[in-house]
């Protein structure tokens, strides 16, 4: 069945945190990670058959979703896992936030990638652990991380490697050889690995293939967590449906010990909709992809031909890493909202000189976005300070 990626449905009277932050000024919301397409059929109507039950107490992961997980990676990944590896959570950035907790103390450190995701540096900020930071680079048509940079900073007081595979907001998928490499680097220093694969699902470019890093080898399981979610991929992340692959047992015990009493279980609701995500929902999803694709492609064209800026494609996510630094403005982010566009501000991922695009929307709406680009740097002279 069709489906319309084109349907515009009104949020900006609805409970969403995207759409309400600007209230009712005319600015698109281009920011947070949610899209604007209604999710697949799928979902609601597994949705509304556990409504219609009509008893919602407290629930525990159905065996239907653990299997489809279990599958789900054999199929995919070719990675065998275990029933006991899974740990349900409400949201991947609950278990970046326990990772930190559970594998680092204050005296320890963590190392993750620059620019990147920013609940990664609040998860170690949050948890009073230092930082070090690999910074993202670009080689060829590709930001990828520079690890080998980071051994002159390395005082080896850092236990965990937090890694985001597809990168956000960079939109890399990392090859087997740079997956190696960053294993290497884990053995080398003998780190454990926080590995956010959320948005594995969404790959644009053809032919990527992703690679879980805990699949690499024995030695990448046993010190690995790897965070996974239906959220993104499906348009459910308000609901809440999440889980961590931890192989190691001891991990896996120190890992549930720091989130016991604090962070929740996963709402039912979430259980339903992630089983019938996964487990129904591809054909929407590759018609999501194509679409995707599709406005991906447009917007790298229409964005490198606005002077000033410039967009390497992401290979995978809705989120584009825009280079606003050409512009001479002081806060890219701070300009473009004036000019009617609520991008994510590149400060808060780490540089402050670019601007993130959430393009997971109508095909409408992003083209406005990009007339609304191209009017706003037209009103800039040669050269500017905002």
């Amino acid at each position: 069945m069709a489906c319309n990626f084109d349907q515009r449905i009104d949020r900006r009277h609805s409970d969403s945190l995207k759409w309400q932050k600007y209230g009712d000024r005319d600015i698109l919301p281009l920011w947070v990670a949610d899209t604007d397409f209604r999710s697949p059929e799928c979902i609601i109507t597994a949705l509304k058959q556990r409504v219609e039950h009509g008893i919602f107490g407290y629930g525990s992961p159905p065996a239907e979703l653990i299997d489809v997980v279990i599958a789900r990676m054999a199929e995919r990944y070719q990675w065998q896992i275990n029933p006991e590896w899974l740990v349900f959570l409400p949201g991947v950035v609950s278990g970046l936030n326990i990772a930190v907790r559970a594998f680092t103390d204050e005296h320890q450190g963590t190392i993750a990638p620059t620019p990147i995701y920013p609940p990664f540096r609040s998860a170690a900020k949050l948890a009073n652990r230092s930082q070090l930071n690999a910074q993202m680079r670009l080689e060829g048509e590709r930001w990828v991380m520079d690890l080998a940079a980071l051994a002159p900073q390395m005082t080896g007081s850092e236990k965990l490697l937090m890694l985001c595979n597809p990168h956000n907001p960079g939109g890399t998928v990392y090859r087997r050889e740079e997956l190696e490499e960053q294993l290497r680097f884990a053995r080398q220093h003998d780190l454990i690995v926080c590995s956010d694969e959320i948005h594995c699902d969404l790959l644009l470019e053809p032919g990527v293939k992703h690679i879980p890093f805990a699949s690499l080898s024995e030695d990448a399981q046993q010190r690995s967590v790897t965070l996974l979610s239906p959220s993104k991929t499906f348009n459910i992340a308000g609901l809440g449906a999440s889980l961590a692959i931890i192989p190691d047992k001891e991990l896996r015990r120190r890992f549930t010990a720091v989130r016991q009493g604090i962070v929740p279980g996963v709402d039912i609701l979430a259980f339903v909709a992630a089983t019938a995500a996964w487990k129904e929902g591809q054909p929407w999803l590759d018609q999501q992809i194509d679409y995707l694709r599709d406005t991906r492609d447009l917007l790298t064209q229409r964005v490198n031909e606005i002077g000033g800026l410039s967009l390497i494609a992401p290979e995978a996510t809705y989120l584009a890493w825009i280079d606003a630094s050409e512009l001479g403005v002081a806060s890219p982010a701070l300009f473009f909202e004036r000019h009617g566009l609520g991008f994510s501000p590149g400060r808060d991922f780490g540089d402050d000189a670019f601007v993130r695009f959430n393009f997971g929307s109508t095909r409408d709406l992003v083209n406005e976005a990009l007339r609304r680009m191209e009017n706003a740097v037209r009103t800039l002279p040669r050269t500017n300070t905002l």
